[in-house]
């Protein structure tokens, strides 16, 4: 693991979104290292989606600030679109397209020219095991299927930073174990993955984890250093100890 100031991949100082009277997150501040897998857990209306929208440059912040790959959340927006992954629950894919036609769209979204396109492509297909899919219309893939491409398109531009929000909602336990196993292999290829869930199994796989509850960020450490923390034999024992006080 990476120490070195150098090494911040992703910063939030303070960072705080209210929209009226509702604060949905509240003063949070952490930093991610290159290569870690940091993760968000906390249960729905906990803030993580309205926290990753923020660092993504989708949603400025009320107070606060914050950097991704050195850019500043609140004014370089653009640039920072440029350098990141995103991939939601709700996988921004067209269903009427084929899944090579996906991977056309998104090369083209992220200014690929076409050798860099073709190539990325081929690769992306075998690495995701989707070659014998690629001329299938993408709402006729099984779900975990349609997750992997979701992921592909996501690093087609080989971001720096890949935000998962709530990646795996929904998809059967196994495929949700590889994904996880291709979420290790880009983390060890050294990009950034910032990952939230509400599943207390996949909090486990992470670096590090903050666990968020209403707005605020409540604990953070590694899964392990939190369960020596409050004597809990798993992570989900920490949660509701610490959501239960």
């Amino acid at each position: 693991m990476h120490t070195q100031e150098n090494t911040i991949t992703v910063s939030a100082k303070n960072l705080s979104k209210r929209f009226g009277a509702f604060t949905a997150v509240d003063d949070v501040t952490f930093d991610v290292q290159r290569g870690e897998i940091f993760g968000f857990l906390g249960a729905n209306g906990a803030g993580k989606t309205t926290t990753i929208r923020m660092l993504c440059g989708l949603l400025v912040p009320t107070s606060g600030e914050g950097t991704v790959a050195g850019f500043d959340i609140s004014r370089q927006s653009e640039q920072i679109k440029r350098v990141i992954g995103y991939m939601s629950q709700k996988f921004s894919l067209y269903n009427d397209l084929t899944v090579a036609e996906n991977i056309e769209f998104f090369g083209g979204v992220y200014g690929l020219d076409n050798s860099q396109l073709e190539e990325r492509g081929r690769t992306m297909l075998r690495k995701m095991h989707l070659e014998q899919w690629q001329h299938t219309l993408t709402r006729q893939l099984p779900l975990g299927w349609k997750q992997r491409l979701a992921l592909g398109c996501a690093i087609l531009h080989q971001p720096r930073i890949l935000f998962l929000d709530e990646p795996t909602g929904g998809v059967d336990p196994i495929s949700r174990r590889e994904f996880w196993d291709l979420i290790y292999e880009l983390a060890d290829a050294g990009t950034t993955i910032f990952v939230t869930t509400h599943y207390m199994d996949e909090a486990e796989y992470c670096n590090r984890l903050s666990i968020m509850y209403q707005g605020k960020i409540i604990a953070i450490a590694s899964p392990m250093e939190l369960k020596a923390r409050y004597g809990m034999k798993t992570v989900e024992d920490v949660f509701i100890h610490l959501v239960d006080r």
